[in-house]
């Protein structure tokens, strides 16, 4: 039964988390060339010290937003990993083929792009993965915006593709974005991670020991020099999908992570890492090799990784097209994979120090992802209505196996 109230019918919409993060970066930009620009950098730059007798962690509000809250969002999506792998849209390896593939390419192709523009370049070659990443709900947002037009299966296809994408940069983040290695608080991580592992075989009912030992392995993988959100998504496996009791832990918390992690930790990284500087910049800024390699490497690359890949499948009969699509909605779904967004402000992040190439960076990111998430909308808006509702259409038939 739905809501008589306008603001519960709002803020439960599937879009809703899509523009709260635009709005959010709308915000930032904003503040950031405006006279509040100054406490911007400020709140952002402010030490948070946290230590006992002088030992501890000491990092700008910045960087406890990008590794401390995001280690949060990434928990969200181990949870999600683990849900989909054990009962969902991952437990057949048929069903994964075609979005599975199609994200490799939607991740290999974009990376060729910018490295292509920035061959050469030693100081921003390292931003390489940028444009590889998909923003879920960002993505999301924007289908969920053209409605009953297009076909259930889509939202199937985007949402595999885009998680699979978020494992993938996941796997980057860790093989690549790793700082010098310091094995003692590895080894270290290892005794929280044993206890977690206990819990999991266990069966714990209770989520509060795990966590607690999540966070335990969180400052010592951080001290490692491995990237401390990768800490989150190893917890998250470690939550029991079904506990002795025959009840769901990991279902509960996602279910109670879920608004939190869309509604306040999205936006406020948005908002710390959006804020493009528009004073001094020209048009031809757009064109230097850092932007212009993301900006591309998002509309053309995700376009060319995804769509051609999809369609590579298809022809050679080792897929098939989700139930109701034309090749204009897979397309639409290729424009909308470039939404980076999120994760490629992170991985941004993690690629540049230098203020001036990270605001090269959003600039890139920002570019990208506005121009792919408007043709995605309008090519899915021209595209044939889908015949089916939402609530009649049956699940998309799985994949025929390859080809021996």
């Amino acid at each position: 039964m739905q809501s008589s109230n306008p603001f519960l019918r709002l803020i439960r919409h599937e879009a809703f988390g899509g523009i709260l993060l635009m709005v959010a970066a709308v915000a930032a930009l904003v503040v950031a060339n405006s006279s509040l620009s100054d406490a911007y950098e400020t709140a952002l730059n402010a030490v948070l010290e946290i230590s006992i007798n002088g030992t501890g962690l000491q990092k700008p509000m910045f960087l406890w937003i990008n590794d401390g809250l995001m280690a949060v969002f990434f928990f969200l999506i181990g949870l999600e990993l683990k849900r989909e792998m054990r009962e969902g849209k991952l437990k057949n390896p048929r069903d994964v083929v075609l979005p599975g593939l199609a994200a490799v390419g939607g991740m290999v192709v974009p990376a060729i792009v910018y490295t292509a523009l920035n061959w050469g370049n030693a100081a921003t070659m390292s931003g390489w993965a940028i444009p590889a990443a998909t923003d879920i709900a960002f993505a999301l947002g924007v289908l969920a915006l053209v409605g009953r037009r297009a076909p259930v299966s889509l939202k199937v296809f985007l949402l595999t593709l885009a998680i699979l994408d978020d494992l993938g940069a996941i796997l980057i983040i860790a093989i690549f974005y790793t700082a010098d290695l310091h094995v003692e608080y590895l080894l270290l991580a290892l005794l929280p991670l044993a206890g977690l592992l206990v819990l999991n075989f266990l069966g714990a009912h209770r989520v509060a020991p795990a966590l607690l030992l999540g966070v335990v392995m969180w400052v010592l993988v951080l001290k490692s020099g491995v990237h401390a959100t990768l800490a989150g998504v190893i917890t998250a496996f470690c939550i029991p999908l079904v506990d002795r009791w025959g009840k769901s832990p990991l279902h509960a918390l996602e279910n109670a992570l879920t608004p939190y992690v869309n509604f306040l930790i999205l936006p406020i990284f948005a908002f710390a890492n959006a804020g493009v500087l528009l004073a001094g910049m020209s048009v031809a800024d757009l064109f230097q090799p850092l932007p212009l390699g993301i900006g591309l490497g998002l509309i053309l690359g995700k376009q060319i990784g995804v769509f051609g890949i999809a369609w590579l499948l298809i022809r050679a009969g080792w897929a098939r097209l989700p139930h109701e699509a034309t090749w204009l909605h897979i397309y639409g779904i290729a424009c909308l994979a470039g939404i980076g967004f999120t994760m490629s402000l992170f991985i941004g992040g993690l690629s540049f120090s230098d203020p001036v190439l990270m605001n090269a960076v959003r600039l890139g990111v920002l570019g990208g992802s506005i121009i792919s998430a408007l043709l995605g909308f309008v090519v899915l808006m021209i595209a044939p209505r889908a015949t089916q509702d939402a609530k009649t259409a049956p699940d998309p038939a799985p994949a025929p196996a390859a080809a021996a």
